[in-house]
């Protein structure tokens, strides 16, 4: 199902990529999502990107992460028939949730849009933290609960400052969304992996690489 993901999502960042007509249809305006109604933005602005850098570094990330949260919903949450429909699911509500934020910080200005599947992806961050809190990573040279409470701490600085043109809160609420949804899940289908989580937390590892 990730890589499905990922096909779908550079196919059609790709068509928008030459066809600003389709970029704009699909792209997150809050006015016009307020305005016309335009609900399916909330979702369909998880597939389009600005450019092909920003296409590759989050299509980069959900293979990392969407794998490892893939295998999860299959093997140990819902099994290997309804776990990827709902590995599906948590995804384009994770692209929701990040972004009513700024909808509700923005419904009124008709210069915002932003574009991107970052808040999908950032959710995608827990089951993999989860799974292997102290597995490293290369660069940044971090363990992987301490790259989720960073980036968690980041984003909100980061929006608060308005460093650059990048949808900071998006990837702060899609985290949030990720890490409380997530938890919500294992501990209603699956409490032992939280025990082994808590359990695998207790015991730090340095670098493996």
């Amino acid at each position: 199902m990730t890589i499905i993901i990922i096909i779908i999502t550079v196919l059609i960042s790709w068509q928008a990529f030459n066809n600003p007509e389709l970029k704009s249809k699909l792209m997150f305006l809050p006015a016009a999502i307020k305005d016309r109604g335009e609900y399916y933005r909330f979702l369909t602005h998880g597939f389009v990107h600005g450019d092909f850098q920003h296409l590759l570094f989050n299509m980069y990330a959900l293979y990392i992460f969407g794998q490892t949260a893939e295998m999860v919903f299959s093997n140990y949450l819902f099994g290997p028939t309804f776990g990827k429909l709902a590995f599906l699911i948590f995804y384009c509500v994770s692209i929701v949730a990040a972004s009513i934020p700024d909808y509700l910080r923005h419904q009124d200005n008709r210069m915002y849009a932003s574009l991107g599947a970052s808040g999908g992806v950032a959710a995608m961050l827990w089951p993999y933290i989860m799974l292997g809190p102290w597995n490293w990573f290369i660069f940044p040279p971090l363990p992987a609960i301490l790259l989720g409470i960073g980036y968690i701490l980041y984003s909100h600085y980061a929006d608060k400052q308005g460093q650059g043109n990048i949808g900071h809160n998006a990837h702060l609420w899609g985290a949030v969304f990720g890490l409380v949804a997530y938890s919500g899940l294992v501990l209603t289908f699956e409490p032992a992996l939280m025990q082994y989580f808590l359990e695998e937390l207790m015991q730090p590892k340095g670098p493996n690489f």
